[in-house]
């Protein structure tokens, strides 16, 4: 009976540049995907207000009066949510029927 012992595996010195290399991989990353995070929550905000806006359109159209975003819940045309924008922003409706961020 024949035994092999050519085993070859990782030495501690190559498993250290394999997590050296991908901690600098994470190091560059991670602050580009966060940078990324936030323009991504700003565009979601800027949807969810265009949207908001044709449903108040639609609201005037069927009611002859400018909604808020309560009664645009209440009579289902927004989600319970709709309020709030991704990145926590308010939205409101103003007198005029336009759909802003408060402050």
């Amino acid at each position: 009976m024949k035994i092999v012992k050519n085993e070859h595996g990782f030495t501690l010195v190559e498993m250290l540049v394999v997590l050296l290399v991908i901690s600098i991989l994470l190091i560059i990353t991670i602050p580009n995907v966060m940078a990324h995070n936030k323009n991504i929550q700003n565009k979601g905000c800027e949807g969810l207000i265009d949207m908001v806006q044709g449903q108040v359109v639609a609201y005037e159209m069927e009611f002859h009066q400018t909604p808020t975003i309560n009664d645009l819940i209440t009579k289902g045309y927004l989600p319970n949510n709709s309020g709030k924008c991704p990145n926590g922003d308010e939205i409101e409706i103003d007198a005029n029927g336009n759909v802003i961020k408060s402050n």
